[in-house]
């Protein structure tokens, strides 16, 4: 099953993907399940499966204003230094960096995100926004704490796409990387969200970035340095993670800033990120101080 997130009438709808068209299941369901995270708390998936069979949909696909996948996440996790020839460009271009023993984590917030085909925002203080490809993970119910690996995919919801993008001098102001992680309209999820059931294994799936049709960061998830699973399970050991919370689980190199010549996304750019299994996540790039408006 596909889920999406959209806006509609000013307000956040979600729906599940029936070829190109949209069964809005806010309508059909909003008495029991408001919003996506209720939806996915709920366990909603059984009854939208019988949607999908007696709806031919509500809108195109192609014509909706798409959201975040899950647009009010609870808590934003992402692992950084996820992959070897990242960590190995990074300490070639800034230094002292290496593969982290534990899962490298740090935060985001809500406001930082955007939507398949929404454009990601180039603020008017940096010009150095870079790009990171990267499997995005949705939690499906709550963990408690100390999950072990061995059962941590039994609590995830779904997969989805996500474009990491930060800008590279505020993540270096200081030793805390967050400003540089969380300028507004940056961090692209999407194009849907894909339930867990269709991920027979996470960690074998083909990731591609493409700036303007050429690759820039080719990787299969199997290489990561910390699995999603152990990712999982060092979360919950000091926290717990509930329903619609988010992880991104690193990116590969051939990032821009490790690029001799550096290379950043600028105002016409389209971006793409491709997952196996998953789809293609795209975005196209603009100034900030030209266009700034909702979600």
């Amino acid at each position: 099953m596909k889920l999406v997130s959209f806006l509609h009438a000013g307000k956040a709808h979600y729906g599940v993907l029936k070829g190109q068209r949209v069964i809005d299941l806010s309508v059909r369901l909003g008495g029991l399940y408001p919003d996506i995270i209720s939806f996915i708390a709920g366990n909603g998936q059984a009854v939208a499966e019988s949607m999908i069979k007696e709806s031919d949909g509500d809108f195109d696909y192609d014509g909706l204003h798409l959201l975040p996948v899950v647009p009010n996440p609870g808590k934003i996790f992402c692992a950084g230094l996820n992959y070897h020839d990242h960590v190995d460009e990074a300490n070639r271009a800034i230094g002292n960096r290496k593969a982290p023993d534990r899962a490298m984590i740090f935060a985001r917030w809500p406001e930082s995100l955007t939507g398949h085909l929404r454009p990601i925002m180039r603020p008017k203080v940096s010009q150095m926004l870079d790009w990171e490809a990267e499997m995005l993970i949705v939690i499906g119910k709550p963990t408690g704490r100390y999950v072990p690996k061995d059962k941590t995919l039994d609590y995830i919801f779904g997969y989805s796409c996500m474009n990491e993008a930060c800008l590279r001098d505020y993540q270096r102001h200081s030793s805390q990387i967050n400003p540089g992680k969380n300028f507004e309209q940056t961090g692209a999820i999407g194009p849907w969200l894909v339930t867990a059931d269709e991920i027979a294994d996470p960690m074998n799936l083909n990731i591609e970035m493409r700036l303007n049709g050429q690759v820039m960061q080719k990787a299969n998830t199997s290489q990561m340095i910390h699995s999603i699973q152990a990712i999982i399970e060092y979360i919950t050991e000091w926290t717990t993670l509930q329903p619609g919370d988010i992880i991104a689980s690193g990116t590969m190199g051939g990032v821009g800033f490790a690029r001799t010549p550096p290379i950043f996304m600028k105002p016409g750019d389209i971006a793409e990120v491709e997952i196996e299994q998953i789809g293609i996540l795209r975005n196209t790039i603009e100034d900030e101080s030209t266009t700034l408006g909702p979600l």
